[in-house]
């Protein structure tokens, strides 16, 4: 809206005291002659912003000029910078009003406080967009105008129509009764219920969204964490599991629990080694974990689990078995 860009334009001016008409453009994600426009339209409204010629020009305000926003202390600001810097925000289609609540919040911090926020806030990393071994952590995208409707409709109790893309399903329309929405590890999900039973959609397998007129059939108050925590019991004790028995190095136990469902029994072998008893969601769940951990582990049983991951090995070791003059 444009009444916003207005504000993040006139705080942009204050944090930065001069700005050229192409920065402007590119902070706001407009083109210039937008950020022209709008530099007009704040003179006109009395705003004292004020243009200087040269190399190093720019758009400023006159000194002194400041909006009138409510104060906060520098814990409270810092608070809400650290929040900021997370992209839960990404997942609900909410990253440019993020962005453009952070430089309110800068601009309410009286002076003294402002900088000294600002620089701790520079010292708390919150999800880099990496981890240590420099693996790319990605967010899954959601287009602005499928997160807007979804998010309507929950706020505002209505039914909600959308065109859903299931895994390895062909995409389909169906209705439901929002509930609440959860982000985990950037990808954000919609409770909902669909003919009174509960369901769990991803939402960047939404293709397009639509509220209804209709209110939702929900209770009028949810408690999201309890719901969530539900769904994932049910999620994680349904569908094909396995149960398999393995052998694992003692320090690679973490490794092949953290992956699993669940450990139903566990008992040390004469070598150290530990032999476990481990269910996984389904086949390719099993196959990939013990998979992950290479000679470190070894599938005793099911026999189909030994038989797939030697089948694996083995075309490894042909592929780089070959005679080197295949390189060439």
């Amino acid at each position: 809206m444009r009444a916003d860009r207005l504000v993040s334009l006139v705080l942009l001016l204050r944090q930065h005291g001069r700005l050229s008409a192409a920065a402007l453009a590119r902070e706001l994600e407009v083109s210039t002659r937008t950020v022209l426009r709008d530099i007009e339209a704040l003179s006109a409204a009395g705003v004292p912003v004020y243009a200087e010629r040269g190399r190093h020009g720019g758009f400023a305000l006159l000194p002194g000029f400041r909006t009138e926003l409510t104060g906060l202390n520098h814990d409270e600001a810092l608070a809400l910078l650290v929040a900021g810097s997370r992209r839960g925000a990404q997942a609900f289609g909410l990253g440019s009003a993020l962005a453009s609540a952070m430089l309110k919040v800068v601009d309410a911090l009286p002076e003294s406080y402002r900088d000294t926020a600002a620089g701790a806030a520079q010292r708390l990393l919150i999800d880099p967009e990496t981890d240590l071994l420099s693996r790319r952590l990605v967010a899954e995208e959601v287009p602005d105008t499928v997160a807007a409707e979804v998010r309507r409709a929950v706020f505002a109790g209505h039914k909600l129509r959308i065109h859903y893309a299931a895994a390895g399903q062909t995409p389909t329309w169906r209705t439901v009764d929002p509930i609440g929405l959860v982000t985990v590890r950037d990808q954000g999900y919609l409770l909902a219920t669909r003919s009174g039973a509960d369901r769990t959609y991803r939402l960047s397998r939404v293709l397009a969204a639509e509220e209804l007129a209709e209110p939702a059939q929900r209770p009028d108050r949810v408690d999201l964490d309890r719901a969530w925590q539900e769904r994932g019991t049910r999620f994680r004790t349904g569908g094909d599991q396995v149960t398999v028995l393995v052998r694992v190095d003692p320090a690679r136990r973490e490794d092949l629990v953290g992956t699993a469902l669940a450990v139903r029994a566990e008992e040390v072998d004469a070598d150290g080694w530990l032999r476990l008893e481990v269910t996984f969601q389904d086949p390719r769940h099993a196959e990939w974990a013990l998979w992950q951990l290479a000679t470190n582990a070894e599938a005793l049983a099911p026999r189909w689990l030994r038989t797939s991951l030697h089948d694996r090995a083995a075309a490894i070791a042909t592929r780089y078995g070959m005679p080197s003059s295949r390189l060439r």
